[in-house]
């Protein structure tokens, strides 16, 4: 549990890991300890093809005291190999009450194109009553055209560690995001890790959810009405105070961004030493803002998208 700078009681969420129930390089035991020593609250296991019904888990420290740690159920299903070429889809189903009715087998239809396949991820992780997360489009390379095509989904990562510690190079999805928004879909973004190997790519990217919305609405309900974060350290906070204004708070940072659809605009970026709010006015014809920050360390937090 942390408090924020406005007061917000906040539960830290991890939203994407492997354990070795698939790829993953750690127990699913092992990976609770990982995850609870670094103050996490809520966890999703997420291995490939393998449903993890979740759970209430005391998880014993080394220092000697036990941290509680929610498990919701997870898995990740996937589409393609290698070759983005022909499309390559991974879609994380969260929070599901029964285990969505996939069979992988599908993986070998050739009667279905890897679109056809995200597709019926999404649809049977919402008939199984989860959330339906995108997961790295720019590991991917997934365009714009291909997240149209594949939706309904309810959710998209905008920073993934392992495709930044160890895969890729391609750990930001922000131009898939933005190409998204300016078309008028603007989805919840998360900022997730895809643990595999538990040798740095851990424990980087995490959301903030406000608890009381977690536990009045539920863990999705309170993804879908934004009611978080996403981060890899930095705390961040983007408020409308009127129709025509954003105001930005946040952590000590050294840059602070504002994004839209238009591709240049005077006064986005401020930069400097301990930078802690901006203030930006919707441009004309602007539909959406959403920001950035940079601490000193390179860290990143993004904010929810505002539509004007």
């Amino acid at each position: 549990m942390f408090t924020d700078m406005n007061g917000v009681r906040r539960y830290k969420v991890g939203l994407h890991t492997h354990t070795t129930l698939s790829d993953g390089h750690r127990t699913p035991a092992e990976a609770l300890a990982v995850y609870a020593a670094e103050g996490y609250d809520i966890l999703a296991l997420t291995d490939h093809w393998v449903w993890n019904p979740g759970g209430e888990y005391d998880v014993p420290l080394a220092d000697g005291t036990v941290k509680h740690l929610s498990v919701i159920s997870g898995c990740e299903y996937d589409a393609g190999g290698g070759d983005s070429r022909r499309g390559v889809f991974h879609v994380l189903a969260l929070g599901c009450q029964t285990e969505p009715r996939l069979d992988r087998s599908i993986q070998k239809d050739e009667s279905l194109s890897n679109a056809d396949r995200a597709r019926l991820f999404i649809e049977k992780t919402h008939e199984a009553g989860g959330l339906a997360v995108m997961a790295h489009p720019a590991w991917s390379l997934n365009t714009a055209n291909q997240l149209r095509e594949t939706s309904p989904f309810d959710a998209t990562e905008i920073y993934n560690s392992v495709s930044d510690w160890g895969m890729s190079e391609r750990p930001y999805s922000g131009l898939a995001v933005d190409e998204l928004a300016a078309d008028g879909t603007y989805l919840p973004l998360l900022a997730t890790d895809d643990t595999h190997y538990y040798d740095g790519d851990q424990c980087r990217g995490w959301i903030m959810a406000e608890a009381d919305a977690v536990d009045s609405l539920g863990l999705l309900e309170a993804i879908r009405q934004n009611r978080f974060y996403a981060t890899t350290g930095p705390e961040i906070h983007l408020e409308r105070p009127d129709k025509d204004t954003v105001r930005l708070t946040c952590s000590p940072c050294v840059k602070l961004a504002f994004l839209s659809h238009l591709v240049w605009v005077s006064g986005r970026i401020v930069r400097g030493d301990g930078l802690t709010e901006a203030v930006y006015r919707f441009k004309e014809n602007e539909r959406y803002v959403r920001a950035e920050v940079t601490d000193a360390d390179g860290r990143k937090a993004f904010s929810p998208i505002i539509v004007k």
